[in-house]
């Protein structure tokens, strides 16, 4: 097998707990069927070993709407260009990969959304879209009316984190689902009160107002911190919409905490048989109690937790990520 010479763009990280684009770029250096080239769209070179890019800051802008100058006109002997944020520069031969995380864009339901837009020019020019699950491969057909080739399923890096020895706490991971939230707010403050349960919220800024009065005040942890809340975790509630992969629940699989989550076509993908998935808000505090308690579920729960979160590995989605580099090369040679 030849070896491709590969350019990353590092300022498209996927996910809060850690850059994934730099872990999967250690990954991929790794290799020895690529030559990785490191690079950044909308920021300065941070080491001697990323590349620099001629007329980065006047270019950028136009980047962002798959114009503009190619990349490997700038950056000689690329033969993939692998990009993860909102810069899509065009190519002229190298085939452009672009993973596309958040969702939330492509629901507005507006053909004429920039996102939309962006993403439609680069597929008709060639690029590949990849993309964490086949739920969001789905979607994002349906909404971009793309080919089923156009569109590829390849698991995302989660950061790496430490496992969790003796936690504590009770963590909920919102992510789009704040009515859920509202719900389960009476029995949290049950559990609270009854079992003197402590608790942390990670999510965005905007539900500081809506926590405010209720026993989860002075709890939201900013998604900046989420691999030190995780650290103090005993069970870990994932509240997500599925928009946005499920990284802060993988995490904490791979950490050895317990996960219940609210169960959606996504969640479910990622997370069946290595978590406790539930269909509503009572039925999520009701598998806290359990899990919390049964040493034995959790000790199950912890053990296909770890397996599962392999999966989610920089090397093992370097590995899978390599062999897109090589097929797509490939495609265009024929």
């Amino acid at each position: 097998m030849s070896t491709l010479r590969v350019a990353l763009d590092l300022d498209g990280s996927l996910e809060y707990l850690a850059n994934s684009m730099a872990d999967l770029a250690q990954a991929l250096e790794r290799r020895s069927d690529l030559d990785l080239v490191r690079y950044r769209s909308r920021s300065a070179r941070q080491s001697p070993s990323e590349a620099t890019v001629p007329g980065r800051r006047l270019y950028e802008p136009l980047w962002r709407h798959s114009w503009g100058p190619p990349l490997d006109g700038l950056i000689e002997g690329l033969e993939v260009v692998h990009v993860a944020g909102v810069a899509t520069p065009p190519t002229r031969r190298a085939p452009l990969i672009i993973s596309v995380d958040d969702l939330r864009p492509l629901r507005r339901r507006r053909s004429d959304t920039q996102r939309v837009v962006q993403l439609a020019r680069a597929v008709r020019r060639g690029a590949t879209l990849v993309v964490a699950s086949h739920a969001a491969r789905h979607e994002v057909q349906s909404t971009l009316g793309l080919e089923r080739s156009e569109v590829v399923v390849v698991k995302p890096v989660v950061g790496h984190v430490s496992p969790t020895r003796d936690g504590s706490r009770l963590v909920i991971a919102v992510a789009g689902e704040t009515a859920r939230l509202v719900e389960m707010l009476p029995a949290l403050t049950t559990l609270h009160r009854e079992r003197h349960m402590e608790m942390d919220v990670v999510g965005s800024s905007t539900l500081q107002t809506l926590l405010a009065g209720t026993v989860l005040e002075g709890r939201l942890i900013p998604r900046s911190r989420a691999s030190d809340v995780l650290s103090r975790a005993r069970v870990v509630v994932s509240l997500t919409d599925g928009a946005r992969f499920p990284s802060f629940a993988v995490a904490a699989l791979a950490a050895g905490v317990p996960v219940v989550a609210l169960a959606s076509t996504t969640v479910r993908e990622v997370l069946s048989g290595s978590a406790e998935l539930v269909d509503s808000p009572g039925e999520a505090v009701e598998a806290v109690v359990e899990v919390w308690d049964d040493t034995p579920r959790r000790r199950i729960l912890t053990a296909a937790g770890v397996v599962r979160a392999g999966d989610y590995s920089a090397t093992s989605v370097a590995s899978a990520y390599a062999q897109l580099y090589h097929s797509l090369v490939e495609r265009v040679a024929s």
